[in-house]
C-alpha cells in the first residue's frame, strides 16, 4: 500500500480500509496544526495508478496466508470482507466530484463488498460542491465525512486561521443533512484560549444543536514547538487554558448539547478517554468529569499534555 507520511485517522475508522487519495492538506495555516509537518510538501493528490495498485493489493486479503491466520485465530471460518473505505489525507474530499466519483467508481470495481466512503474533509471542501453533486457523492457511497469544526467560536476561528466562521459550519452542515451525508465533528478543547473556554463550548453548542451530527469528538488542543499557535503564545498574544478549564469547558459542552449525538474523546490527546450517548449518559459523563475536575490535580494533567510526544 502507498502511504506517505503519519496515517492519521479517527478512532472509529480502525476497520475500514485506508486508502491513500490525497497526501497533505490544502489549507496547511492553521495555527496550532502540525499533523503534517513532517511531508516535504503542503499536498499532493495520488495518481490513479497508485490508487488502483492499492486497491489490488486489497483484493489480496481474503486469500493472504497470514490473513487466513488472523481469522482462524479470532475464531472466524475466513477474513471478513471489507465494508469501509477512509480516504486517507488531511481532506479528501477537496478533490473535484469528477476525480472522487472516479475513486468511488475504482473501489466497487475491484472491492464490491464496500458500502460506504468515507474521509476528512474541510467545511470549505463541502461548500465547493453543488447540491446535485453531494447527492451524487452520497448514491456512490460518500458517507461519515469527518470534519474538525473545532469550535462555534468565531473568534477563535478567526485567530486560528481556520478559514471559516461559525456561519459556514452552519450552512454546509444543513448541506450534508439535506444530501443525506452523515458527518462527524471534531471539537478542540481549549481553542478559544484561556478564560474564554466556557463561552465557546456554549457557542458551539448552540451551533451543533442547529445541526444532525452523527458523532462530536473532543481533543484537547495540545501545543508543539513548531506551531504557529507557540510563537503567537511567545509573542504574548495569546495564553492557554489550563487543564482544569479545559474539563470544564468540556463539561460545559455536554451540559449544553441538546440533540442525541454519540459523544467520546478518545483520541490520544485526552489524558483521561470518557464516552456516551446524549442525552441518555448525560448524568453519566458529567459525574466523570466532575471527578476529574475536583480530585485530579492540575500538576498531573500538565505532565500528560507536556509529555505527550505527539498527536
Amino acid at each position: 500500500m502507498h502511504y506517505t507520511g503519519t496515517v492519521w485517522r479517527p478512532p472509529y475508522e480502525a476497520s475500514s480500509l485506508l486508502l491513500q487519495a490525497t497526501v497533505g492538506c490544502t489549507h496547511h495555516t492553521c495555527k496550532f496544526c502540525t499533523l503534517y509537518h513532517d511531508l516535504p510538501f503542503p499536498f499532493r493528490m495520488s495518481p490513479f495508478e497508485e490508487i488502483e495498485s492499492d486497491l489490488q493489493e486489497a483484493q489480496l486479503w481474503s486469500t493472504d496466508p497470514v490473513s487466513r491466520l488472523t481469522a482462524r485465530l479470532q475464531g472466524l471460518p475466513s477474513p471478513e470482507r471489507i465494508q469501509r473505505a477512509f480516504l486517507v489525507g488531511a481532506n479528501p474530499f477537496v478533490l473535484h466530484y469528477e476525480r472522487l466519483m472516479s475513486i468511488a467508481g475504482r473501489i466497487q470495481k475491484y472491492l464490491p463488498s464496500i458500502q460506504t466512503i468515507g474521509c476528512f474533509a474541510r467545511i470549505t471542501d463541502i461548500a465547493s460542491k453543488t447540491d446535485q453533486e453531494l447527492l451524487a457523492l452520497k448514491h456512490a457511497g460518500y458517507n461519515g465525512l469527518t470534519i474538525g469544526m473545532e469550535t462555534g467560536d468565531d473568534e477563535a476561528l478567526a485567530f486560528m486561521d481556520k478559514g471559516y466562521q461559525s456561519q459556514d459550519i452552519l450552512l454546509q452542515g444543513q448541506r450534508l443533512d439535506q444530501a443525506g451525508i452523515e458527518y462527524h465533528f471534531f471539537y478542540l478543547v481549549g481553542i478559544s484560549g484561556a478564560g474564554n473556554g466556557k463561552k465557546g463550548a456554549k457557542q458551539t453548542a448552540t451551533l451543533c444543536n442547529e445541526l444532525h451530527p452523527k458523532r462530536i469528538g473532543a481533543n484537547m488542543l495540545t501545543i508543539y514547538p513548531d506551531s504557529r499557535l507557540y510563537a503567537e503564545i511567545q509573542a504574548g498574544n495569546w495564553k492557554e487554558s489550563t487543564e482544569i478549564e479545559k474539563y470544564q469547558e468540556l463539561k460545559t459542552l455536554v451540559e449544553n448539547l441538546e440533540i442525541p449525538v454519540w459523544f467520546a474523546a478518545l483520541g490520544a490527546s485526552n489524558a483521561i478517554p470518557l464516552q456516551g450517548s446524549l442525552p441518555k449518559d448525560r448524568s453519566k459523563l458529567l459525574s466523570i468529569l466532575d471527578e476529574i475536575i475536583s480530585h485530579t490535580s492540575e500538576e498531573e494533567l500538565r505532565n500528560y499534555r507536556e509529555t505527550l510526544p505527539h498527536l
